[in-house]
């Protein structure tokens, strides 16, 4: 498989995993501030950088059901976030694809 090196973003503010600072996502890419998670207020993103995902599975969310994978950071392990992988609801298709990141798991890096 070869050597997974980090990506290091360019931004005037990015968010990086709060436990070991690895950079995750650039601030100006949200796409949705209006969403939360097991820990508090979350962001909608299209990209995210640096995490590894887990298998997928069905969860019950306020919003409906969603086939989702937790995303973790690739350097410490740590569980920030999520990825929508379907929704099941017209309404919340768009979410497909999509990352959310949980700001109580988040530092600002940059």
């Amino acid at each position: 498989m070869g050597l997974a090196y980090n990506v290091y973003l360019n931004a005037n503010k990015i968010f990086g995993c709060k436990q070991c600072k690895t950079h995750l996502a650039d601030y100006n890419d949200i796409i949705s501030r209006n969403f939360r998670g097991q820990h508090g207020k979350a962001y909608l993103f299209n990209t995210v950088v640096n995490v590894t995902l887990s298998d997928a599975v069905e969860r019950s969310m306020t919003t409906g059901r969603h086939v989702v994978r937790d995303i973790s950071c690739r350097q410490c392990q740590v569980v920030v976030g999520w990825k929508y992988d379907k929704a099941y609801e017209t309404p919340e298709k768009y979410k497909e694809g999509k990352f959310i990141l949980e700001e109580e798991l988040l530092c600002v890096v940059g």
